[in-house]
């Protein structure tokens, strides 16, 4: 399986934005990337649905939507009719993981956790790796774009695989945050299989965004 590069919006090029997609639209394997801010979970806002409702109707990619916010289960309703085909919530924001994530499975095709950088691995229950479809972990702190990677996570990255194939889970391991050509070989080779990357992509000078992304897989 190839591995999934996901774009990430949030440093895209707002007022153009359905140009962006467009440049986007004959890369093969892609994901794209939505951080959903609500400036409570994270200092920043973000879009929301009225966005997302325009971008299914150009984009031939999959929606996957990074919900950093203090009430996920809120989201998980309003968020139904805009095509997502991921849905990764924060670890650190629900009390009662496996009930969400069991409504969540009745809603949107793949379901995912993230773990900011210092959250621990072990804060997880050995049964939950087993209901999830992805698991984010974040290289940088969320809340902003443009971050430096944070080079302790290629060891979680490791650990994290190693629960995978331990058990024979078959969730993909997403890492966001500073994912650039300098890094992606080392996530790459420890296990992740989907990597987020904002501003390495879309500051490619000429809109060559095929060539930022080769040099990443």
């Amino acid at each position: 399986m190839s591995v999934i590069i996901s774009p990430s919006l949030l440093s895209a090029d707002f007022l153009d934005l359905r140009k962006e997609i467009e440049r986007l639209n004959s890369i093969d394997d892609l994901w794209l990337h939505l951080d959903i801010m609500d400036s409570h979970f994270v200092p920043n806002l973000t879009f929301g649905e009225p966005v997302l409702n325009k971008l299914q109707t150009i984009t031939k990619h999959k929606l996957d939507a990074h919900f950093m916010v203090t009430n996920p289960e809120f989201f998980a309703d309003s968020f139904k009719k805009v095509g997502l085909h991921n849905f990764t919530f924060h670890w650190e924001a629900i009390i009662h993981h496996d009930r969400f994530i069991s409504y969540l499975k009745n809603i949107y095709p793949s379901v995912g956790i993230s773990l900011n950088p210092s959250t621990p691995l072990s804060s997880v229950p050995d049964y939950i790796w087993g209901k999830v479809d992805l698991v984010l972990l974040m290289s940088v702190n969320p809340g902003f774009g443009g971050q430096s990677f944070i080079p302790e996570i290629v060891d979680k990255v490791i650990a994290l695989d190693e629960i995978r194939h331990k058990n024979k889970f078959s969730f993909q391991i997403q890492v966001d945050g500073g994912v650039t050509d300098q890094n992606a070989g080392y996530l790459i080779q420890s296990g992740a299989n989907n990597l987020v990357a904002g501003s390495y992509i879309f500051s490619e000078p000429n809109k060559d965004y095929q060539s930022r992304i080769n040099k990443i897989r």
